[in-house]
C-alpha cells in the first residue's frame, strides 16, 4: 500500500500535488484500515520473530544437545577405541603367551628326552658297574672258595693219613676264615657244616705223638734190664701135683740144654725180651700209621708179655706196666668222619657255576 501511495507521489507532477493532498485528505478513513493491517503485520512479524526465535532456540538446544551427544559419542568412541586397543594388546599378549607356551613345551619335550636318555645312560652305566663288580666279586669269591676247598681237602687228608687232629683243626680254622670273607650268601650255610666237623675234631681224643713215641722207645730200651720171673717160683695158691713131682725128679736125673751150650733159662729170657720189644715196636708202627686198633692190640700184647715173663713185684716192671696202662688210656678214640663240608662246598660251587649260564639262556629267549 505504501508503494502504491509512493508511486503516484513520485511519478506525479508538481501541479497535481494539490489533488493528491486533497485526495489524501479524503482518504483518511482508508488509512485506518492500513494501520490495522500494519498491526496485524506487526503481530505476524512478532509471531514470526517469536517462531524464529523459538526455532532458533530449539536449534540452539539441539545444537547443544548434539554437541553433548557428540561429546558422549566421542567419549564412547574413545572408550571403544581403548577397548579395541586393549583387546588387540590382549590378543597380542595371548599370542605371545601361546608362542612362549609352545616354546616351553618344546623345551620341556627336549628336556624330557634328555632326561630319558640320561636315565638310560645311567641304567647302562649301572649295569656295566654291576657286571664289573660281579666279575670282580666272582673272581674274589672264586679265589677264596678255592682256598677253602684246598684247606678242607688238606685237613681231611692229614687226618686220614696221620690222624693229626690238631693240624686238621688248624686247617679248618683257616678255611672258616677264608669262607667268612666270601660275599655270596649262598655259602653261608656251609660254615655250619664246617663248625660241626671242627667240634667233632675238638671232642675226639688225640694222642701226643712225640711223647708216646718217646715212651715206647724208653720201654723198648728198658726191656733188657727188667727182671724176669724166677724159674723155681711156684704158682701162688696152687699145690704141687704128682706130675710136677715127676718132672722135678726127672730134672734131677736128666738135664736138657741147647746144642750151642746156652742154658735154657737164658734163651727163654732173651726170647721173652725180644717178643715184648717186638710188640712195642709194632705199637710204634701202628701209632705212626694211625692204626688205632693195631696200636691198642700191640700195647695189650706187650703188657701181657711183661706180666707173664717178668717179675711183677719188681719196681721197674711195675713202672713199665704203669706206662703201658697210661698209653692205652691215652689211645685215640674213634676216628671222625670228615669230608661232608668238602662235598657240600663242591656241590654248591657246581650249582653256583650253572646259575649264570641258565640266566643267560633264559634272557636269550624271545
Amino acid at each position: 500500500m505504501s508503494q502504491d501511495d509512493s508511486l503516484p507521489e513520485s511519478g506525479a507532477p508538481a501541479g497535481a500535488r494539490s489533488d493528491t493532498s486533497s485526495r489524501a485528505a479524503r482518504a483518511t478513513p482508508p488509512a485506518r484500515r492500513g494501520s490495522g493491517t500494519l498491526a496485524v503485520a506487526l503481530l505476524l512479524s512478532l509471531v514470526a520473530v517469536g517462531g524464529a526465535g523459538y526455532v532458533g532456540w530449539r536449534q540452539w538446544q539441539q545444537e547443544q544437545g548434539s554437541v553433548a551427544g557428540n561429546a558422549a559419542l566421542d567419549g564412547l568412541r574413545q572408550q571403544v577405541d581403548a577397548l579395541q586397543s586393549a583387546a588387540s594388546a590382549g590378543d597380542s599378549e595371548r599370542n605371545l603367551l601361546r608362542q612362549r607356551l609352545g616354546d616351553a613345551d618344546q623345551v620341556n619335550r627336549s628336556l624330557r628326552e634328555e632326561v630319558l636318555s640320561q636315565a638310560e645312560r645311567t641304567r647302562n652305566l649301572e649295569d656295566a658297574v654291576a657286571k664289573l663288580s660281579e666279575k670282580t666279586l666272582s673272581g674274589h669269591d672264586a679265589m677264596l672258595l678255592d682256598e677253602t676247598e684246598s684247606l678242607l681237602r688238606m685237613a681231611k687228608e692229614r687226618y686220614d693219613l696221620f690222624h693229626d687232629a690238631q693240624g686238621a683243626l688248624a686247617a679248618y680254622a683257616l678255611a672258616d676264615q677264608a669262607l667268612a670273607a666270601v660275599n655270596d650268601g649262598a655259602f653261608s650255610g656251609l660254615r655250619q657244616s664246617m663248625g660241626a666237623e671242627r667240634e667233632a675234631l675238638a671232642k675226639s681224643r688225640t694222642v701226643n705223638l712225640d711223647a708216646s713215641l718217646t715212651t715206647l722207645s724208653d720201654l723198648r730200651a728198658s726191656m733188657m734190664q727188667l727182671p724176669l720171673k724166677p724159674l723155681d717160683t711156684a704158682s701162688s695158691g696152687t699145690t704141687p701135683s704128682s706130675w710136677s713131682r715127676i718132672v722135678g725128679a726127672l730134672n734131677g736125673v736128666v738135664k736138657v740144654q741147647r746144642t750151642n751150650g746156652a742154658p735154657l733159662s737164658v734163651a727163654d729170657a732173651r726170647f721173652a725180651r725180644e717178643l715184648t720189644s717186638i710188640d712195642l715196636a709194632q705199637a710204634q708202627a701202628a701209632l705212626l700209621a694211625s692204626d688205632r686198633d693195631a696200636y691198642v692190640a700191640a700195647l695189650k700184647r706187650a703188657d701181657a708179655g711183661i706180666a707173664a715173663q717178668f717179675d711183677t713185684s719188681a719196681a721197674p716192671v711195675q713202672q713199665a706196666r704203669t706206662q703201658l696202662a697210661a698209653l692205652m688210656a691215652e689211645s685215640p678214640g674213634a676216628p671222625v668222619q670228615l669230608g661232608a663240608a668238602l662235598s657240600e662246598l663242591r656241590n654248591l660251587r657246581a650249582v653256583h657255576a650253572l646259575k649264570p649260564a641258565s640266566s643267560s639262556s633264559v634272557g636269550a629267549k624271545p
